[in-house]
């Protein structure tokens, strides 16, 4: 501490000091791209640096960036999609078969900047850079928010799987101004698998079927699930019934990565399975759904975590059941 440092300037790239001090003014003759470079030194080291500074004429205007929104007509059950100031695709695998039994999928996302302006009649757009990882400096600048992941007026962005993102776009007009936008872009996943058969329990254990999907939960990303459901529906009466009443007894499950049980559907009381015929479940079918909110994908002591889940589909009873 103490030592005086010396501030030595280079604005015409010549590498010769132009000017010293912690401050300083310099004048261009014209209009365009210059590199300014600065060398501090307490007398024993020294460290340069360099930037880029771009000189417009004072009357001109800058360009006003902006990303479109978009969202899917319907999520994977036909309901209308909320439209907003963000990005939301849905990814629907409707009825996979049970050789796949994991709950993942990708996308292609169209990035648009068609809206944007040059912010003049006479002037325009030279440049569009999509950067698309806010947190990460690909270009090792300093700024997180630059980089060059992509590039033209309107791009495709490939294999984008469920999970919260947020891209950044910067133009550049002919005058050399710059602006930038981000948009908050959702992708959503929704799979079903129909119509198949679960073995009967056997020495009172249920048979279970597993169907695998991946959870992120990265705060300091701003990639968090929101929820996750799970809907099950199979018919009120085993069929064909021998013995007894045979209702239709199966539960869903849910485990972490590291096979703690999260949750489970099944009521303490039997006759609780009787009770599954509202809502909107058919008139022979009993329905029972899973709702796993964000808070029990987060890592405390009392929640699972995120990463690899699974949720099961258990049969309680003994006789194969139809799902």
């Amino acid at each position: 501490s103490g030592v005086a440092l010396t501030y030595k300037w280079d604005f015409d790239t010549d590498n010769s000091i132009d000017a010293t001090g912690r401050t300083s003014d310099w004048s261009y003759p014209e209009t365009g791209t210059y590199e300014v470079t600065l060398t501090i030194s307490d007398g024993s080291r020294s460290q340069t640096t360099s930037k880029e500074l771009t000189i417009v004429d004072a009357s001109a205007v800058p360009p006003s960036a902006e990303i479109s929104s978009e969202s899917s007509d319907e999520d994977c059950l036909g309901e209308d999609v909320d439209e907003g100031n963000y990005i939301h695709i849905w990814i629907c695998d409707l009825d996979k078969t049970q050789t796949d039994r994991t709950a993942d999928g990708e996308v292609t996302i169209q990035l648009d900047a068609s809206e944007s302006s040059s912010g003049s009649n006479d002037d325009y757009i030279s440049k569009y850079y999509w950067d698309l990882d806010l947190e990460y400096d690909a270009d090792g600048d300093g700024d997180s928010e630059n980089d060059n992941d992509l590039e033209g007026e309107t791009v495709e962005w490939k294999d984008i799987r469920p999970g919260e993102y947020e891209v950044g776009l910067t133009i550049t007009n002919g005058k050399g101004l710059t602006d930038s936008d981000d948009i908050k872009v959702y992708v959503s996943y929704g799979a079903s698998w129909l119509d198949f058969a679960i073995g009967r329990s056997t020495s009172q254990n249920p048979t279970q079927i597993d169907y695998d999907f991946v959870v992120n939960y990265d705060q300091d990303a701003g990639n968090t699930v929101r929820k996750v459901v799970g809907d099950l529906m199979y018919p009120q009466k085993d069929e064909p019934c021998f013995v007894g009443e045979c209702t239709g007894k199966l539960d869903l499950v849910a485990l972490n990565d590291e096979e703690e049980e999260a949750q489970n559907t099944e009521p303490s009381d039997d006759s609780a399975y009787e009770s599954r015929d509202g809502g909107d479940c058919d008139s022979d079918k009993y329905c029972v759904t899973m709702t796993l909110s964000s808070y029990i994908f987060t890592d405390t002591d009392n929640t699972y975590g995120d990463g690899d889940w699974t949720i099961m589909v258990s049969n309680n009873e003994t006789a194969e059941q139809q799902v």
